[in-house]
């Protein structure tokens, strides 16, 4: 743990304040028993003496008493100084992740061709001028209404979300995923479970007077979906779609990406999460991952695959893949989708167990739970936008999401 913690780039001290306060509440907890078998057998004599005896027993008793309230205070105190530690502690980064920050990841494969525009004869226009020609986006109004990083979707804007959404749940229903619809206020315990309130509750929306917390990813009410259930383990994996509003203070990033829909506070995406016997977590992983290829391949998107570094992976996951598309005017890959394995460490939080009675066994145990971005919409209209553009400033349309965009095959430019 003091080795994940410090190729975290967290707190490595964290570990031994909880191992601490464990042991606090270990000795507390052995002291109260103590105090209170005593006390049970105190009471046994008390009825059965009399005179002084009685008058020392009862005084003995009334000490005894104090003593044992004063260990349960101190074993009650103990415990939340362990649990108030325990989840401040990030996951245990798996030992293939590199270690490092955000620019040390490992890029692990790469696909697609990027297109040379030069070659092509015209200079790429980028996704705001092209949502602005095609009648697509309107980020001044999305100012005029919420603020920065707000935006409307209008015309063939709102449309191809809608188609995005569409094929992303028809494929993720085809791999055997069941489509959700999910809640977008969840309270704290859902939060705090999934790992988004420790190093992440700076980005994260809470409506104080309700105590309610707006999601920055169906993740959140996926994740605690099954709290305080136990699934049988013969009907692991358990796969859902989540489709939902997302909502993210991005703080911390003031200056970036304030240009167009790249970075919002507010967007749509379809997400997918797995409920997994711990033993596959690792190949679910890697399915997860498939999925998200499959996806980025069927909108004609050139991309890479990189292994995030453990300074970047969120305290949640163990590892993380990230899929980043080219993005023309910036002239680099963009995180697009991420694909994490979080091991047992939500649901250890949020108490979703299986039950394995297999071999005659009777076993209760955590499970393993895994999420992955299937479309962030608001992206993955850049990257469509940027890659697909024409000299004359229309969009070609991925041939996925003909069918959904009523077999349009270009976005042209509307008249001013």
């Amino acid at each position: 743990m003091r080795a994940s913690q410090r190729a975290r780039g967290e707190d490595v001290a964290l570990v031994d304040a909880l191992l601490s306060a464990d042991e606090r509440r270990r000795s507390s907890g052995v002291r109260f028993d103590e105090l209170r078998s005593e006390q049970k057998a105190l009471g046994k004599l008390i009825p059965r003496a009399s005179g002084d005896e009685k008058a020392e027993l009862l005084a003995k008793a009334g000490q005894l008493a104090a003593d044992v309230k004063a260990a349960d205070a101190e074993q009650h105190e103990a415990d939340e100084e362990a649990k108030k530690l325990l989840v401040q502690l990030g996951n245990l980064v798996h030992p293939d992740v590199p270690v490092g920050g955000e620019e040390d990841f490992v890029v692990l494969e790469t696909h697609g061709t990027i297109r040379d525009f030069g070659a092509e004869g015209f200079e790429p226009k980028d996704h705001l001028e092209l949502g602005e020609a095609l009648g697509a986006i309107d980020v001044e109004r999305g100012a005029k209404v919420s603020g920065s990083r707000f935006y409307y979707l209008t015309g063939v804007g709102a449309l191809l979300e809608l188609a995005l959404v569409n094929a992303a749940i028809a494929q993720a229903t085809e791999a055997g995923f069941i489509p959700m619809l999910t809640p977008a206020l969840v309270r704290p315990r859902a939060m705090e479970g999934t790992g988004f309130l420790g190093q992440a509750a700076e980005n994260v929306y809470h409506l104080e007077k309700d105590d309610y917390y707006l999601v920055g990813t169906s993740e959140v009410p996926l994740a605690a979906y099954h709290m305080d259930e136990i699934l049988d383990a013969d009907k692991l994996p358990l796969r859902y779609a989540g489709f939902s509003p997302c909502f993210r203070r991005e703080a911390g990033t003031y200056g970036k990406d304030t240009r167009g829909i790249f970075r919002v506070h507010q967007f749509d995406k379809v997400e997918m999460f797995s409920y997994v016997h711990p033993e596959d977590a690792e190949n679910e992983h890697q399915r997860l991952l498939d999925w998200e290829k499959q996806w980025l391949t069927a909108l004609e998107l050139p991309f890479q695959v990189i292994d995030v570094a453990s300074g970047d992976l969120g305290a949640s996951a163990s590892r993380k893949f990230d899929c980043e598309a080219w993005i023309p005017t910036q002239d680099k890959y963009r995180e697009l989708t991420s694909a994490s394995n979080c091991d047992g460490f939500q649901a250890r939080r949020l108490s979703v167990r299986m039950r394995d009675t297999s071999d005659g066994k009777n076993k209760v145990q955590p499970l393993a739970t895994l999420n992955g971005t299937l479309c962030a919409v608001p992206r993955t209209i850049v990257a469509i936008l940027e890659n697909h553009q024409l000299a004359d400033g229309s969009v070609r349309v991925p041939e996925v999401l003909r069918p959904y965009l009523g077999g349009r095959e270009l976005l042209e430019p509307v008249a001013k």
